[in-house]
């Protein structure tokens, strides 16, 4: 039954009058079309199929190609299915499916004639896994070295086949809350770079032996045809039961496993050791990255991670929880780098309403369980908790110190102690949840928390023209609580993280940032650099 408010039977004599007629349905429940796209100065039959719910992009097969095309074609596959769209490059409007059918069927001539014309529309990462489909590989590889690495397989039953490692601790530490138990001992897997990317073969796929196998590379990139042929063929003489390949492309990594027979008696007249690992059979694989680098990197596309850095968070409370939460998945923890989390108190229930942690939690350490959550969440990160006072803890040398607590008197202490060892960000929410702010103070230059304080209570850089009123709520010995929702504290901690990742690709400026929150309001100081006081007791006594 259609979910869409335009009938089948509306959509069926629309792309009638575009030379498509309608053939039934298929086995999956699509709608069946027959007609022909337009490319290259000529007409090419295809199928083309429509979503049951005539809410999805259409799916185009060609049914002939010219018999003179290159057998390795991007963007087509073997059965002839285009890829013309990557997924969720469009919303497909439900109210005018005959209208973005036909918007598709141009879009689909657009590829198809720049394939046959030899030019490449813009690669699709999602592309080749239509073509390339396997049990899944995982890989944990931090470093760079190609050639030998170790492999394991997981156990029966999951749909994970195996996982590539550099660190085995590492990877069980990932994979143990999944269920994941791998083999004890490791197997061959062999790391390989290509220039080439990939592109199936439309007149053998997929490939079935390793001779098909290279003989498809060997269309791609000749060069790594050849190191991928010496690898397998060392492996296969050392006598080894198996192997897995990794191909790193430009474009994504792909491999596939080869599980290597041995006939019990040799055959007459005996074949060569090179044929006979030409007919071994090939598993393609659907490679899955579980580094900390990829997983990083997918967050900051062209930009510089937190990975290998050393940050310290000084209050793991509202503000503290959230944002020591993004630094880890912005990489902060990874290759090398280390999170330190400073902070005495016990995490309470006035606490369960807007923070990271929650009931599990209660009358713990805030560091220790923010470190312990955090760690379930990216056991490859190296994140330490201090459940002492930052006054009296042993920081050690760290790039970036950041100053979540919301403490104006502990701020300044924080920038008579380490101004000059290290950068300092602070970030609070002003007043009762009206804006959230961010300083960021180098060793070269710029106001210090003390020096800003001392500024707005002179009138300048101030959020609004007029001071905030300060809200308590509670009966005055529970301790000080401004109340505001956990939303709040996510856009401070956001703010406080874009700045962050600004800091470590070279931008420190503005220094001084304000988002506003209440409604109404007139914000008196735009983003700045406000300047250091001469006589400031912080930063420059």
């Amino acid at each position: 039954m259609s979910s869409s408010p335009i009938g089948v039977a509306d959509v069926v004599e629309a792309l009638k009058a575009h030379g498509f007629q309608y053939k039934g349905v298929g086995q999956d429940g699509w709608l069946l079309f027959s007609g022909a796209l337009k490319a290259a100065g000529s007409s090419y039959g295809c199928t083309l199929e429509l979503g049951p719910g005539l809410n999805e992009v259409p799916r185009v097969r060609l049914n002939q190609l010219p018999p003179t095309r290159p057998a390795v074609l991007p963007h087509l596959g073997p059965s002839g299915q285009l890829c013309y769209l990557a997924k969720g490059a469009v919303v497909f409007d439900l109210f005018d499916p005959v209208g973005q059918t036909l918007a598709c069927i141009l879009q689909a001539e657009h590829v198809f004639d720049s394939v046959l014309r030899g030019g490449l529309v813009e690669d699709l990462e999602d592309e080749f896994f239509a073509f390339w489909d396997g049990p899944f590989c995982l890989v944990d590889l931090q470093g760079s070295k190609l050639g030998r690495q170790e492999a394991y397989f997981a156990s029966p039953g999951t749909a994970i086949l195996a996982v590539v490692t550099d660190d085995k601790d590492r990877s069980m530490a990932k994979l143990k809350p999944l269920g994941w138990a791998p083999t004890e001992k490791p197997f061959l897997a062999i790391r390989v770079k290509t220039t080439a990317k990939p592109q199936p073969d439309q007149r053998n796929w997929p490939p079935k032996t390793v001779q098909q196998l290279l003989q498809w590379q060997s269309k791609l990139d000749s060069r790594c045809r050849k190191k991928i042929e010496h690898r397998l063929q060392a492996a296969f003489d050392a006598g080894s039961r198996c192997a897995l390949v990794l191909i790193e492309s430009p474009l994504l990594t792909y491999g596939f496993a080869s599980l290597f027979e041995r006939p019990q008696a040799p055959r007459r007249p005996a074949k060569s050791a090179r044929q006979r690992l030409f007919e071994q059979e090939v598993t393609p694989l659907s490679v899955v990255r579980i580094d900390d680098r990829y997983m990083a990197e997918r967050n900051s596309p062209g930009g510089r991670t937190l990975a290998g850095m050393s940050i310290a968070v000084v209050g793991c409370g509202t503000i503290g929880g959230y944002l020591a939460d993004m630094l880890v998945k912005a990489g902060a923890g990874t290759s090398g780098g280390k999170v330190t989390l400073v902070d005495p108190d016990l995490f309470g229930p006035n606490n369960l309403g807007r923070h990271r942690l929650g009931f599990p939690d209660l009358f713990k350490n805030k560091a220790n369980q923010l470190r312990d959550e955090l760690r379930r969440g990216a056991p490859g990160a190296s994140i330490t908790a201090l459940p002492v006072d930052v006054k009296d803890a042993e920081l050690g040398k760290v790039d970036l110190l950041i100053d979540a607590t919301g403490e104006e008197a502990l701020g300044h202490w924080l920038a008579w102690r380490y101004t000059k060892a290290s950068p300092i960000l602070s970030v609070w929410v002003e007043g009762a949840g009206l804006a959230v702010r961010a300083l960021l103070k180098t060793q070269q230059s710029g106001a210090c928390h003390r020096c800003l304080s001392d500024h707005v209570r002179s009138g300048q850089f101030m959020v609004f023209d007029a001071p905030t009123p300060t809200v308590l709520k509670g009966h005055g010995c529970e301790g000080l609580y401004v109340p505001f929702p956990a939303t709040v504290s996510v856009q401070a901690a956001s703010l406080a993280v874009e700045m962050v990742q600004a800091w470590a690709n070279g931008s420190t400026e503005p220094a001084l940032r304000t988002r506003l929150l209440a409604t109404g309001g007139n914000l008196a100081t735009l983003d700045c650099n406000p300047p250091a006081l001469p006589a400031c007791p912080a930063c420059n006594s």
